[in-house]
């Protein structure tokens, strides 16, 4: 198949720094072509994602106006250039808007809540030749009322970047690893590592803001100790392969519903296991007594620190093999490509649809802000 795939226009594909799901396409451009299709990136200019065909946006900003519209005739041209198959779009909605009513099958994949109105007069003007994807079954269920066919698919990690530890020392310190942000809890891992008499590392980046400093200042800093509680700053790749694979568990308990979270399935893939809360995707990635434990309070959080030892780390790996590695997730849309190829049996259209009432009024709503075993 001819399969032409978007990312939104701020960061290049890979990203040279943090920007998950431009990872994340980058691994699929791969995985696509290793198995024989030619696959096209619609992407930032300074992308180096390896493909068969790549046509930079003109427009870097996906809440410009001016950039939109020079972005969706760009997606138009790029289709009549590339002809594909399948148009895979994980950037915003708006630029699929001429292709719409056109019979290219077409998948739109959700990173974060979608926009109820904005689905359903997608899901009119395209009917069958669109489906959508979320990131979890908790995006799906956001995004079902409104209309169209939804298909959760995972997001996924590189198991080549991530080191399976089979066991680690008696005395491992539990590792917070995300953003200091209030949502992801980092005062709560550290009220359950003080109670349990465990050390805690705490990894992630600071918010600069003033809400972000007083977070800092008064549930964060008060509480380093070294040796006990300490705070070892932002980690790359390779910090993180070690933080995660010398740790007894990563410790995340999140106050918010996490869309996916990458990290929780990057711990994991070194065979650490997972403690967090039962909130957004969490309950679809961990599975309780095996993968790790999901908490709603400090207390729970404390009984299950001491029960960590009976967990085994290579299921923890194991899980992340099966649902989470590249080569799974690169299945599960390869799967889902024939499927709406099949579906949608008409030739593309090759010139613009005419306007109707639907796209204009699309257009005004999208104006606004918007398997292999497990090493031994």
């Amino acid at each position: 198949m001819n399969i032409l795939l978007t990312a939104d226009p701020e960061l290049p594909v890979p990203p040279t720094l943090y920007g998950g799901i431009e990872r994340i396409l980058d691994l699929l451009a791969e995985g696509l072509r290793q198995r024989g299709h030619r696959v096209g990136l619609v992407a930032h200019r300074d992308s180096t994602c390896a493909v068969d065909a790549f046509y930079p946006w003109p427009g870097l900003s996906s809440q410009s106006r001016w950039d939109t519209l020079r972005n969706t005739a760009a997606l138009w041209q790029a289709v009549q250039r590339f002809q594909p198959d399948m148009l895979h779009s994980f950037s915003r909605l708006q630029y699929l808007l001429p292709l719409l009513p056109t019979a290219l099958p077409k998948v739109m994949s959700y990173q974060r809540q979608p926009t109820g109105r904005t689905v359903g007069l997608a899901a009119k003007l395209a009917g069958p030749s669109l489906t959508f994807t979320g990131c979890s079954e908790h995006i799906c269920r956001q995004g079902r009322p409104a209309g169209g066919q939804w298909h959760p698919i995972h997001n996924c990690v590189q198991l080549e970047k991530f080191t399976f530890q089979p066991q680690v020392a008696a005395d491992a310190p539990l590792v917070f690893l995300s953003r200091l942000d209030p949502i992801k809890g980092a005062h709560n891992a550290i009220a359950a590592a003080q109670r349990a008499n465990r050390r805690l590392l705490i990894a992630g980046n600071r918010i600069d803001t003033p809400a972000g400093n007083a977070y800092w200042e008064s549930e964060i800093a008060p509480h380093l100790v070294p040796g006990a509680i300490e705070y070892v700053g932002p980690v790359d790749d390779a910090q993180k392969n070690a933080l995660l694979g010398q740790a007894a568990a990563m410790i995340v308990p999140i106050e918010w519903d996490e869309p996916f979270g990458i990290v929780f399935a990057e711990a994991m893939a070194c065979g650490t296991p997972v403690l967090s809360t039962p909130r957004g995707s969490l309950p679809e990635i961990v599975r309780p007594g095996v993968d790790g434990f999901l908490v709603k309070s400090v207390d729970e959080a404390v009984g299950a620190i001491a029960q960590l030892p009976t967990l085994q780390r290579r299921d923890c790996r194991q899980r992340v093999v099966d649902c989470f590695s590249a080569e799974a997730v690169v299945s599960q849309y390869e799967a889902l490509y024939r499927r709406q190829v099949t579906a949608t049996r008409q030739p593309l259209r090759s010139t613009a649809p005419a306007k109707s009432e639907s796209s204009a009024d699309l257009r005004r709503e999208c104006d606004a802000p918007s398997s292999q075993p497990a090493p031994e």
